[in-house]
């Protein structure tokens, strides 16, 4: 349970875009709501609703006049014009501080004011809205004469910051937007996730290539914020394909050209070698003779290399007899197994077919081979074995030799990278060459311990179907 609330606040802590658009969007509503309360508040501290509506005032005045010689029944009419005032306008939720008030004005006298604590309110103007202080207050008032028996009609309503802690107090701010904002949260972002939907796009597209596929993009968008960062990508990746190109075929030409002087440099060592009969010399010269040959290993293992980086991925394949590859090339080898003192075992299925190109197989079976020769004791046994799993094709190269930590079974297929306990010799190319041509045939290899000790290397390659389109089985 903890562990799935930390992985689910590390999830949410991560930075999202898409969190980030969704709060943007959010923002922008409350923004406009803010906006549009706040022009509520700005036009009504300008023109208070109260305030304009002239037959209100007619009316007061009215009933001041008319019953002027009757001065309880006009008190009574004030007080229950008041009332319908207030009932009208407000929702009967209203404090008495957020209420307006009404003053009546006759003969110089004030007749009736609506609330008892209210101070008097002048205004400077007559029938011209206008802010008056009285008792520490601010409020918007105007005042309305008539000449008849000289009477007067104030209204006055609270100013904007009364206005404004009504509206906050009251909820016409907040709860609005309380409602409001859970109901927009999924379109909001079902809108944001259709509008991303060319980036995520682009996003999948490139996390489906291959390490060595280079090839520009194929989806091009037409919009114009993305459509930049994708002609960037493709800019990047064909400056990385051509620079792997330049790369490639300087090692590639170097490996090559260096193949010539290490051929000559051998026949002379060989020839002096012959015509010395000093023992110190000849073992110096042999010492050079096992340096030439380490040396024309790795030169080889760079040119196989880079082969099997070359093959287009678009060629189309042949069909292979992979058991019958693994005999020739055991054939091959068995001098050099011989000469090590190292026995060569074939366990075989029926045919076992495969897609792939020839020369690049080839390559992988002899590094696997060599290395379990290599690294076997003298008198033991490497054991190759060709069978059919399923739907693939099993090729495993088992020896008895000091076998690889499992902590760098995945490193040694790095290029360069060797065992640093190994006492052997080698350039760290040979199981980097055996991934490179797997990974283009579509299998995986693994690395593990042998039934007797040692390593066992599995590689394992699609089957060729009976209805691909090449009938050529070739096995040499």
């Amino acid at each position: 349970m903890m562990r799935q609330l930390a992985r689910g606040w590390k999830n949410w802590n991560q930075p999202s875009l898409m969190r980030r658009l969704l709060v943007a969007q959010m923002a922008v509503v409350a923004l406009l709501w803010t906006s549009a309360v706040g022009l509520l508040l700005y036009d009504s501290y300008k023109d208070p609703g109260l305030l304009r509506f002239t037959s209100i005032f007619k009316a007061a005045i009215s009933i001041a006049q008319k019953l002027e010689d009757q001065p309880e029944r006009q008190r009574e009419a004030l007080e229950a014009f008041d009332a319908a005032l207030i009932e009208a306008l407000s929702d009967g939720d209203e404090t008495t501080e957020a209420l307006a008030v009404m003053q009546v004005w006759q003969r110089g006298k004030l007749i009736y004011n609506s609330r008892a604590g209210v101070p008097v309110l002048l205004n400077s103007v007559p029938d011209r809205n206008e802010t008056v202080v009285a008792g520490g207050r601010e409020w918007r008032a105007r005042t309305m004469a008539s000449p008849i028996a000289d009477t007067r009609v104030v209204l006055a309503e609270p100013s904007v910051w009364r206005l404004a802690v009504t509206v906050l107090s009251r909820g016409y701010y907040l709860l609005p937007l309380v409602i409001s904002l859970p109901f927009l949260v999924f379109p909001a972002w079902l809108s944001v996730r259709l509008a991303l939907r060319p980036w995520r796009q682009v996003s999948r597209e490139t996390a489906e290539r291959g390490p060595d596929d280079l090839t520009p993009l194929s989806y091009t968008p037409p919009h114009k914020e993305l459509k930049p960062m994708v002609q960037s990508i493709n800019s990047l990746l064909l400056r990385v394909r051509d620079s792997t190109t330049r790369e490639r075929s300087l090692i590639a030409d170097a490996a090559h050209e260096l193949r010539t002087p290490l051929a000559a440099m051998r026949v002379n060592v060989e020839a002096l070698k012959e015509q010395s009969s000093d023992e110190g010399q000849r073992e110096l010269m042999a010492n050079l003779l096992r340096s030439n040959d380490r040396a024309a290993r790795l030169v080889g293992q760079l040119l196989q290399l880079m082969r099997s980086d070359a093959v287009a991925t678009n060629a189309l394949p042949v069909m292979l007899s992979l058991d019958g590859l693994v005999q020739d090339r055991l054939a091959m080898i068995e001098g050099l197994a011989r000469a090590r003192g190292v026995e060569l075992e074939l366990v075989c299925d029926d045919a076992v077919p495969v897609l792939g190109e020839r020369e690049s197989l080839v390559s992988m079976i002899d590094n696997l081979i060599d290395n379990a020769i290599k690294y076997s004791p003298c008198g033991a046994t490497v054991t190759v074995h060709v069978a059919r799993e399923g739907a693939r094709a099993l090729l495993t190269v088992a020896d008895t030799g000091p076998g690889i930590p499992p902590a760098l079974r995945e490193r040694v297929f790095d290029r360069f990278f060797r065992n640093p306990d190994q006492t052997q010799s080698g350039s760290g190319l040979g199981l980097a060459i055996v991934k490179s041509v797997v990974d283009r045939h579509g299998g995986d290899a693994v690395l593990g311990e042998a039934p007797g000790g040692g390593l066992l290397a599995t590689v394992r390659l699609p089957l060729a179907q009976a209805d691909v389109p090449q009938p050529l089985l070739v096995g040499a």
